[in-house]
């Protein structure tokens, strides 16, 4: 039986200005829009294979994007859309590659699952379970060698915890004393079956055991994620090794779009309540004195931001089947 968990430890959310909540809160929703604009996209043919959607985690991936810095790596998961615009991916190639197009990061056939842009730092997302860790701790260890005062980050799913590769993952990224954050988002659910049937013990422990610092936060709070990510983040640029935060969260769409959930009978799986980041940041803007004129506003810039780049994607090529098998095999050489 799984250990009972711990309390979430608390942070001072009162430190945040104005200026960081209305960053965060454009995060927030600018991957909301995304995500809710792709389950049309889905649902009307226009996006080819399978997406994994975020929506109700947009916390996690808002408030780690906010305490990163450009140069910083990131790797991350099957469901990374959310990590993929924290990190500043532009919108329209965004958007050209899960819509298939030519001019999409991959040309269009990476899809929802392989989006990367090393110009901003995104290593990609990953469709099979657990690979972001290795990946991240070579990027880590490059940061290390070459002294470039960055680090990596990885998001993983409290789905991944009884991968082998995660131990492997902290045993080196400890040993090493790399520089790198990773970033447990833990909703619940391993694909169709609730996390405590499949792994027996405490995210923090695990850690523990490989001497690595960890913090427990409520991850549906983006003020909360982003200062502990900042103060972790802080730490390891100064020598500290590795730190890993676990962010409780809520998945509220199936493992894939169009997932009849049957495996969640009794799961609310269409409302969030008080858990949604999205009111939950809107009403920290209030409090802190922002007019709800304002909060729209940036409500009103995420959509038709969103709109452009769909509007892209659909004016997006086709890609050629002549080319199909570019980069893929070497070209050959004629001997002599």
């Amino acid at each position: 039986m799984a250990k009972a968990r711990v309390e979430i430890a608390r942070l001072d959310n009162s430190a945040a200005t104005r200026s960081d909540l209305l960053d965060l809160f454009s995060r927030v929703q600018l991957i909301r829009q995304a995500e809710q604009r792709l389950t049309t996209l889905f649902a009307d043919g226009e996006v080819p294979g399978f997406i994994h959607l975020s929506i109700g985690q947009e916390g996690v991936a808002a408030g780690v994007g906010a305490a990163l810095g450009r140069d910083d790596t990131l790797a991350s998961n099957h469901r990374g859309h959310g990590h993929a615009i924290a990190k500043g991916l532009d919108l329209d190639r965004f958007f050209l590659e899960i819509m298939g197009r030519d001019e999409g990061y991959c040309r269009g056939r990476g899809g929802s699952m392989h989006i990367a842009d090393m110009s901003v730092g995104m290593l990609g997302a990953n469709g099979i379970v657990g690979a972001g860790l290795p990946i991240a701790v070579g990027s880590a260890l490059a940061h290390q060698v070459r002294r470039t005062g960055g680090l990596a980050t990885v998001f993983f799913g409290d789905g991944a915890l009884a991968e082998g590769v995660v131990l492997e993952s902290l045993n080196l990224a400890a040993l090493w004393k790399l520089p790198l954050l990773f970033v447990c988002e833990n909703n619940g659910w391993s694909e169709f079956s609730p996390t405590a049937k499949q792994f027996a013990a405490d995210v923090k422990d695990l850690a523990a055991a490989f001497g690595i610092r960890s913090r427990l936060v409520d991850g549906n709070d983006a003020v909360e994620v982003w200062q502990a990510a900042r103060q972790f983040c802080d730490e390891i640029r100064d020598g500290g090794g590795p730190r890993l935060l676990e962010c409780m969260t809520k998945r509220v769409r199936g493992h894939f779009e169009g997932d009849p959930q049957k495996y969640r009978v009794g799961v609310d799986t269409t409302e969030m309540g008080d858990d949604d980041p999205v009111v939950r940041l809107a009403g920290r803007l209030s409090d802190a004195g922002v007019s709800d004129d304002e909060i729209q506003a940036v409500t009103a810039r995420a959509v038709a931001a969103i709109e452009a780049a769909v509007a892209a994607g659909r004016a997006g090529s086709q890609p050629s089947f002549e080319r199909m098998l570019d980069g893929v095999y070497a070209r050959q050489v004629a001997n002599g």
